[in-house]
Parts: C-alpha cells; sequence; structure tokens
C-alpha cells in the first residue's frame, strides 16, 4: 500500500512555519523587495530562533545527506525525514515570500555540498556552525562568465604550493546565492568549483571550502534582479586566494587516465540532494499565487464545481483545476525525489524530474493567476506579479529546465552525455 500521510511531526512543523511566515513575511514582503539587498536583520534573527527553539536548525543541517545511523550488524533503523520534512519547510517558507526565503540563515547550497562530498571531519567542522547561537549560510559557486550549463568549461583554479600545503584559488565566479551575506556580512563559508587541470576535463574539477573572511576572496557585484530581490545574488573574485590543504572535498587525485570524474560527480550529487528543494520553492510561490486567486474568487461568490462534467465547466473552472492539478502532481514527484534522498537511494532522475516539472509548474501556474485576475492581478496592489516575478528563478538556476530535460532523457533512454547533447 502506497501511503502520502506525514507524520504528526512533519505535519506540525509544517503549521507551525505556515504560520510564521503568514505573520512575518507577507507583511514585509513588498518593502524588501522594493529595497533590494537590504538586509532583513531582525527576521533573520527571528527566523534563526525559530528554526532552533523548534529543533529545525539540526534538520535543515541534515538535508542532503543520505548517511543513516544504523550500525554494521545492528538492526537497520526506520528511515529518518529530513529530507522530506527539508523540502516541506521550503514549500511553506517560499509560500510566504521567495526571497525572504531565500535570505534565511541555513547551510544552502554550499552545507549541500559538504554534505554530499566532505569527510567526516569536514562535516562536523564546517557544519557545527549552523547549531550555534548565530545565523550562519552556505553558498556555492560554480558558474562564471564564460561557463554556465557546461561545468566542463571551468576556468577558476586551484594550485597546491608544497611549501605550505595550501590550495591556492584565482578567478572569478558570478551568480553565487548568498554570496555576500556568507562570506561578508553573517558568518558562513562558499564552496568554489575550480579546476586543478583543465586538460583534464571534469576529471579536473574539484570542490573547495572557502570560509568568511580569508584573504583574496573578495565579492564585487550584487545583481539587480527580475525576482527573489530580498536574496542577495553576487559576483565573486578569488585573487590568490589561500585556503587549508583539507578544505579540499573529497580527493586531489585526477584519475582522467581511468576516465573518473569524482570531482564532476560531486556536483552532481549535490545537485540530486538540492534540485528537490528548488522544485519545493518552486511549488511553494505557485501554492501562494493559487491560494490568492481561490481567495479573491471565494470572496467574489465564484464557486469551482469539481463534481460537474467536464464539458460543462467553464474555461474558469477549467483553468483553475488544472492549477490545482498540476500543484498536486509537482508535489508528489517531489516527495518521492526527496523520500528516496531519505532512504540513501540514488534519486538523479527523480531529482530532475521534480525539478523540471515543478519550475514548468511555478511559472505556469503564477502567470494563470495573473491572467485570471486582470488589471488587478497585474498591478501592485496584490502580491500576485510578485509570485509571478518570483517564480522564474526556479525554472533556471541549479540546472535550467532545457538540462532537466535532457538529464531525464539520458536517463531513461540509456544515452551518454556524448550521445545526447
Amino acid at each position: 500500500m502506497i501511503d502520502f500521510e506525514l507524520s504528526a511531526g512533519t505535519k506540525m512543523t509544517k503549521k507551525l512555519i505556515h504560520s510564521f511566515v503568514e505573520s512575518s513575511f507577507r507583511s514585509v514582503s513588498r518593502e524588501f523587495d522594493e529595497k533590494e539587498h537590504t538586509d532583513p536583520a531582525e527576521l533573520i534573527s527571528s527566523v534563526h530562533q525559530l528554526m532552533k527553539g523548534g529543533g529545525m536548525t539540526g534538520m535543515a543541517s541534515s538535508a542532503g545527506s543520505d548517511e543513516t545511523d544504523a550500525k554494521k550488524g545492528s538492526k537497520p533503523k526506520k528511515p529518518k525525514e529530513a529530507n522530506l520534512q527539508g523540502v516541506i519547510l521550503a514549500e511553506e517558507l517560499f509560500w510566504g515570500d521567495a526571497g525572504l526565503a531565500l535570505a534565511m540563515p541555513g547551510p544552502g547550497l554550499g552545507g549541500a555540498a559538504v554534505l554530499s562530498t566532505g569527510t567526516a571531519e569536514q562535516k562536523e567542522r564546517i557544519m557545527k556552525r549552523f547549531s550555534e547561537d548565530k545565523p550562519a549560510y552556505g553558498a556555492m559557486a560554480i558558474t562564471e562568465p564564460g561557463c554556465g550549463s557546461d561545468t566542463s568549461a571551468i576556468t577558476t583554479t586551484a594550485t597546491l604550493d608544497n611549501k605550505t600545503n595550501e590550495w591556492i584559488l584565482n578567478g572569478e565566479k558570478i551568480f553565487v546565492s548568498m554570496g555576500k551575506r556568507a562570506t561578508e556580512i553573517y558568518d558562513g563559508f562558499v564552496v568554489v568549483w575550480a579546476t586543478l587541470d583543465r586538460k583534464a576535463g571534469r576529471a579536473g574539477i574539484k570542490p573547495f571550502i572557502v570560509e568568511k573572511g580569508t584573504p583574496g576572496m573578495k565579492v564585487t557585484k550584487l545583481e539587480h534582479k527580475m525576482g527573489i530581490r530580498a536574496s542577495d545574488t553576487a559576483a565573486m573574485v578569488f585573487e590568490d586566494c589561500r585556503i587549508p590543504h583539507n578544505n579540499i572535498l573529497g580527493s586531489a587525485e585526477v584519475a582522467v587516465d581511468k576516465g573518473k570524474t569524482e570531482g564532476f560527480k560531486g556536483v552532481m550529487k549535490t545537485f540530486d540532494a538540492t534540485r528537490p528543494f528548488v522544485a519545493a520553492m518552486a511549488i511553494g510561490v505557485a501554492r501562494a499565487a493559487y491560494d490568492m486567486v481561490r481567495e479573491i474568487l471565494d470572496k467574489e461568490g465564484v464557486r469551482i464545481r469539481y463534481g460537474a462534467p467536464v464539458d460543462q465547466l467553464t474555461v474558469l473552472e477549467r483553468d483553475v483545476l488544472e492549477m490545482e492539478v498540476s500543484l498536486k502532481a509537482a508535489r508528489l514527484l517531489l516527495w518521492r525525489a526527496a523520500g528516496m534522498l531519505d532512504k540513501g537511494e540514488r534519486n538523479n532522475l527523480e531529482a530532475s524530474m521534480a525539478k523540471a516539472k515543478a519550475g514548468m509548474v511555478g511559472t505556469k501556474v503564477t502567470q494563470k493567476a495573473v491572467e485570471i485576475l486582470g488589471p488587478l492581478g497585474y498591478s501592485r496592489k496584490i502580491l500576485l506579479e510578485k509570485f509571478m516575478r518570483d517564480a522564474k528563478i526556479n525554472d533556471i538556476f541549479e540546472g535550467t529546465g532545457q538540462i532537466q530535460l535532457l538529464v531525464i532523457a539520458r536517463n531513461i533512454l540509456g544515452y551518454t552525455r556524448k550521445e545526447l547533447k
């Protein structure tokens, strides 16, 4: 029997977060959207305390991890729900406000990279900050001015100084979500993907932890964006940036002769863990738009007839029902991907499916919501136009919708990267 019932603890967490963002995020959504890059310090502090008080900091810190507590020879424990709870938490936060949700403290992509590819010592050393009294952030830097979806084109270099046993990073990264908060404002770090050997292609790509305050690391620009304006998206430069040798995640070996690409696989493993969270973000924003439309229609006395024959439904009823069905379908794909991660199962196909579907649903549902309400939806009197602007990014970052469809097709049809581009 397939059971989609959430645990009592997960339901309680969901209700708590929903209540909080409804009373706090929504009241300042417009303000921080207009004051782009303004740090909502008081709100960040209150969210941090809420997460600590509710025991959710640890949950967020473990999201993306596929480790189990079962010891060798002992009976396996019931699978944890860290990732399922995490995506439900993300959906509720983004239902409140996407920009503010992204601006809130947490491990982020950087934390997911550490959990996916780091050693036990690195996980303990880097991730413990997320259970401490002050807000902390994790960021990840992959994209470069000349490198987007094709990660093999990364030009940022990492060179080992044998005299000091330090890695020296040189290069430029762009579109780093939470780059400034993680490295200049709050306690945090950024995981930088760099190459040890350009000739080795993806086999030479490795992730490196660069902590706040490291000399040679500098935020050079904050992007002005269409949506998610309360969060920062930074450009960063690394100039002779020295980090300890043990800040490399994974092996420093470039095993190109064996056809191995552990570094690149680390990138993909990180995305397998985080793409479900991006799907949750898209669903959260889309659900916010859907809920607002339904609320306004209810106030106007417009009822949706669920039991009516399809050929007797109005265009409006069909549109609303299609929005609802799309949201539910995307959420089920999302929960499947997150649940597999909790069980330690490979979820690269399911993660891409969830991300692709939710990205499309987020865009279509928010656009349809604006369309249904016409001038009111397009105006700044309500938040629908903001929801539409905020939703689009989920179809772009962490692998565009087109890239997700390629990943899905390769998995289903059995094609390699070279065979299907």
